[in-house]
């Protein structure tokens, strides 16, 4: 007897009740995408840039969409009414109050440990 080359269903039937995704309702759905992903020249960029956080601005689920975009380290477009260069603000300060917070920690626990009794082997 062949070995079979796959195992289960190749898609999933569709009536399985499936959560709805935050990003249905995002009010981006109903624009043109080249309005996040903006080229062209310096002008045109911000004004697209402008107009897509416009948008964000009045969209229901942007604080996800930032969310997300933050935790996949969105490279391009605004998302969530922040561009590329204000994600990468944003996951740079967070970066560096990680940073300062585990110094402070570590700074607390020496402190703690030189504060703690010796305790010598007798």
């Amino acid at each position: 007897m062949p070995r079979p080359t796959h195992y289960g269903p190749k898609r999933f039937p569709d009536n399985l009740a499936r959560p709805a995704h935050w990003d249905r309702r995002a009010a981006c759905r109903e624009e043109e995408p080249r309005i996040f992903f903006p080229e062209g020249s310096e002008s045109d960029v911000l004004a697209m840039t402008a107009l897509a956080k416009q948008i964000c601005h009045r969209c229901p689920v942007s604080g996800n969409c930032q969310i997300d975009s933050l935790e996949r380290r969105e490279p391009y477009g605004v998302w969530g009414g922040l561009d590329e260069h204000e994600r990468r603000d944003v996951l740079r300060r967070a970066a560096e109050q990680a940073a300062a917070r585990h110094k402070e920690e570590s700074a607390a626990r020496e402190a703690a440990d030189a504060r703690a009794p010796a305790t010598a082997a007798a």
